[in-house]
């Protein structure tokens, strides 16, 4: 049962990792291509769109390989909860539910990544993580864990949107 654990852990958090990194390189693109991505964050009320845009981008494309390789795993998925809350509550909480009811994409991507953050930082990382393999003394012990993920995640969506969010640009815009 032990090796099955592990391996449950092993694939969440590679396959977190990889849709954050790949969601993250598809940013860069839009880096490249000008300056789009950041008028529509400042569309979205975000102050200096062009600083969001890059710290968007690089902390998903950052994110996915710590996570992946299971490093600081309580503060990476806390790091991935705060980017999908963030989407969540600047873009898509006023959409639905539902993803498919495009073109306004609802929140369910956005929240269940969010929250399996949360809940994924909490029960750590398994055996087969970098964690592990150089014996960090980060926590593990879940109510630990539970507090650095939730700190980092919804903590840090709290201080982010107190710093940058400014809704009433949206109406503007």
């Amino acid at each position: 049962m032990e090796n099955a654990v592990n391996f449950v852990l092993l694939v969440a958090r590679v396959w977190v990792g990889l849709v954050m990194f790949v969601h993250g390189w598809r940013h860069v693109k839009a880096l490249q291509s000008g300056p789009g991505m950041a008028n529509w964050l400042e569309s979205l009320g975000l102050r200096n769109g062009s600083l969001q845009a890059q710290v968007l981008t690089w902390t998903e494309v950052a994110v996915g390989p710590v996570l992946a390789l299971g490093l600081l795993t309580p503060a990476a998925y806390g790091a991935a909860a705060s980017l999908m809350f963030v989407a969540w509550i600047t873009n898509h909480r006023d959409k639905g539910f539902f993803i498919t009811s495009r073109p306004t994409e609802g929140y369910e991507y956005v929240a269940t990544l969010g929250i399996l953050g949360i809940v994924l930082g909490t029960v750590g990382p398994g055996r087969w993580s970098l964690d592990r393999a150089l014996d960090l003394s980060f926590p593990f012990e879940p109510n630990k864990a539970l507090l650095i993920a939730a700190v980092v995640g919804i903590g840090g969506t709290a201080l982010y949107l107190a710093t940058f969010w400014r809704p009433g640009a949206r109406d503007e815009a």
